[in-house]
């Protein structure tokens, strides 16, 4: 299966690897600068592979490589207009978090691969990790019984050096903020987790200690399910002196978990009414990770290979990706208008959120 990776910056490297894992042909690489396509080339052992043809032009790579299958993984604020010139290509592609900045993108994003039958996945690879993949089974089998409520922490820290390796980090029209970077992989999984259907959001959201930012560097929301469920969403890159968790809690009237870890890779409290042969090695589940993206990357990919092959959807599908910057948009809405939000959202940006901070 050819494949080609557009954008090389810091989340690049664990596509590459995916790419390597699951056996993919790796026909190509883009990026606007060439630098960044040769150091990533060479961290994974592959800077003498003359087959991998470098682009500086996505576009001119699509038209002259046709590969079967495209990574985006470039700032946040071209990952929409990318995804769109790929699926009108007919490219399956796989799109980094967020699969776009509005609305009307992630919308469209939606219905023209369900037009031309093209494969998009969001890449919310956390739904892969093992401590959520056991809570997942246990939410489908009714071990919960009626959900009453949860949350999600994404406590983590960035600093000035982290913005500085990229510009376009922080700002409204390419990245968003704490929300829309570091905590859409919890939002992701607090939705899922919770039917999916929410009736309405409150946020607020502040910049503390990131001046030279645009964007957030915390925002707490609640979040009422149609469901029934309410939940809490914490998101920051403030917390001192290093990153601290990412956690999921869900709490039913059978059954109580919480998903703890860096990135949602353990379990930390497993306790259900009526007990199951797996309870005793799930109360002590813990993935390694060598670092705060988990190793969902992989799974992801390999099961983007058999929606290909089998002509199904993919297990985190572009209608995911649009539900999860949904969420976060709504946040950011409520925050703007400063009432709740009822959903669904149309017609709104992070770019409507300009000036928000302004002093």
């Amino acid at each position: 299966m050819k494949y080609a990776l557009i954008g090389c910056g810091r989340i690049a490297g664990n596509h590459v690897k995916a790419v390597q894992n699951n056996g993919l042909e790796f026909a190509a690489v883009c990026d606007l600068v060439p630098e960044q396509m040769e150091l990533l080339l060479k961290n994974n052992g592959l800077e003498k592979e003359t087959s991998i043809a470098r682009y500086t032009d996505y576009e001119k790579m699509i038209e002259e490589i046709q590969p079967e299958l495209v990574g985006i993984a470039t700032e946040s604020g071209a990952h929409a207009q990318i995804a769109l010139f790929c699926i009108d290509h007919g490219v399956n592609c796989i799109i980094e978090k967020p699969v776009a900045m509005c609305m009307e993108d992630a919308d469209e994003i939606v219905k023209r691969a369900k037009e031309r039958n093209v494969k998009v996945a969001a890449c919310h690879q956390n739904r892969f990790n093992l401590a959520v993949q056991e809570t997942r089974k246990a939410l489908e089998a009714g071990r919960f019984g009626k959900l009453s409520h949860g949350s999600v922490h994404v406590r983590w820290n960035r600093n000035r050096n982290y913005y500085d390796q990229a510009p376009w980090r922080g700002r409204w029209a390419t990245d968003g903020g704490a929300l829309m970077n570091q905590c859409i992989h919890g939002v992701d999984l607090l939705r899922w987790m919770f039917g999916d259907e929410v009736e309405e959001v409150y946020g607020v959201t502040r910049q503390q200690f990131h001046p030279y930012l645009e964007a957030e560097d915390v925002g707490m929301a609640v979040v009422k399910f149609k469901n029934g469920a309410v939940a809490t969403i914490e998101g920051t890159t403030n917390v001192y002196p290093q990153n601290l968790e990412e956690t999921l809690y869900m709490f039913g009237e059978k059954g109580t978990v919480k998903i703890g870890g860096k990135s949602t890779n353990n379990i930390d409290v497993w306790e259900f009414e009526e007990e199951s042969d797996q309870d005793d090695s799930n109360k002590h589940l813990k993935e390694a990770t060598s670092n705060v993206y988990g190793n969902g990357h992989t799974s992801l990919y390999a099961d983007m290979m058999d929606a290909m092959e089998k002509n199904r959807e993919p297990y985190v599908n572009a209608q995911a990706g649009r539900n999860a910057l949904e969420l976060v948009l709504a946040i950011y809405k409520s925050q703007k208008e400063g009432t709740p939000v009822k959903l669904p959202l149309e017609n709104f940006g992070s770019v409507d959120m300009m000036g928000e901070f302004d002093v």
